[in-house]
């Protein structure tokens, strides 16, 4: 069949919306029509090359729509069924098995790969290859192909605008609150970075009670949001001591933080400020080989540890939902993050976020 898919073909390139060929449904696939897709910051690392995924590659990896059919191996949805869609993993390695998909050992491959296990892609034009399957999904389209794996089943309540972003941005910064560091009631939590990830992390810090919240940002508009959304203190980053300022505020450093903007002289800010037995969530992605150094006396010392976190640890299945409900009880109004933009706006939206303009910029498919 023929879809519409914005296609990268050059690193740091436009995305150029494309007629492509989609080909027949593997055992374990499932074509979704994509109502809605959220663009994140993944999504333009990756078109920058920041990490090796092949081009040209249709990508998009926090879609949402209606299961249009499945192969014969599906059992778990039908066509009809309104899902979102995660990330993708094998399902059989040893930390699959445990229940850590976030963890596959063939992530990368599932993830980034852009194509099948077999290499194999599901789109093509003019008979030759487009890279698809980026995360189990390539969104940036009218239709994708996920896998049973990567699919959840939506509440008919829950807008598939607000929906599509769970899949991986707002997942990952409420899981590493939820699911990864879980810190306790009165606890104090600093986030460094108020994006998506970050304002999902501080109203999670808040459902969970942990006090104070601190938010550090470059930009007032998102430090004031992230005092609306939960945050008791912030601290802009372009002025002042950082570090002191948050030594103030705590009295003896960050029980818990967590590190989203990818930017390693921040993920040091984030150790050094640390209490004893102190934690820190790394969430941010820098540009593939990019080191940080650690005073290790002061770290091991101190009992500090620092964790990565991907996709905030979660079971889509599992936590989407526990994360819908708490959005219609009105405790997590991620909604506030979003803007909307028609599909042929793309490269519009993906600027607005670039900038720092819009926060969380959705794709709507249908115009």
């Amino acid at each position: 069949m023929k879809i519409t898919a914005a296609v990268t073909e050059e690193k740091s390139g436009p995305f150029v919306l494309q007629e492509l060929e989609l080909g027949e449904l593997a055992a374990d696939e499932v074509l979704v029509e994509v109502a809605a897709a959220g663009i994140c910051h993944t999504d333009l690392i990756v078109r920058d090359q920041w990490l090796p995924t092949p081009l040209p590659a249709v990508l998009g990896h926090e879609g949402a729509g209606v299961v249009q059919a499945v192969g014969s191996a599906v059992t778990g949805v039908a066509a009809g069924d309104r899902v979102g869609m995660s990330f993708n993993s094998c399902g059989v390695c040893p930390t699959c098995l445990r229940a850590h998909g976030t963890y596959c050992h063939d992530f990368f491959g599932r993830n980034f790969a852009a194509a099948r296990p077999d290499g194999s892609s599901v789109l093509s034009r003019g008979g030759e290859l487009v890279h698809g399957h980026f995360f189990g999904q390539s969104s940036f389209a009218t239709h994708a192909v996920a896998t049973a794996r990567n699919v959840v089943k939506l509440p008919e309540w829950v807008p598939f605008g607000v929906a599509a972003p769970f899949g991986c941005g707002i997942q990952t910064g409420a899981g590493a609150i939820l699911n990864s560091l879980r810190p306790p009631a009165g606890s104090s939590l600093v986030v460094f970075g108020t994006g998506a990830v970050g304002l999902s992390a501080i109203m999670a810090g808040a459902i969970v009670g942990c006090s104070p919240i601190i938010g550090v940002d470059v930009k007032p508009a998102r430090l004031e949001l992230a005092r609306e959304l939960g945050a008791t203190h912030t601290i802009d980053a372009s002025s002042g001591d950082v570090l002191a300022e948050i030594a103030k505020l705590t009295g003896t450093g960050a029980d818990f933080t967590v590190e989203t903007s990818g930017v390693t002289t921040v993920l040091r800010q984030a150790i050094d400020c640390l209490t004893p037995m102190g934690v820190c969530g790394v969430i941010g992605a820098p540009p593939g080989g990019a080191e940080v150094s650690i005073d290790v006396n002061m770290f091991f010392a101190l009992g500090r540890t620092l964790r990565g976190i991907v996709e905030g640890d979660s079971i889509p299945e599992v936590f989407l939902p526990q994360l819908f409900e708490l959005w219609r009880a009105g405790r997590f109004p991620v909604d506030r993050l979003m803007v909307e933009f028609d599909f042929d706006k793309i490269n519009e939206a993906a600027h607005e976020a670039e900038s720092g303009a819009v926060i969380k910029p959705v794709l709507r498919m249908g115009g």
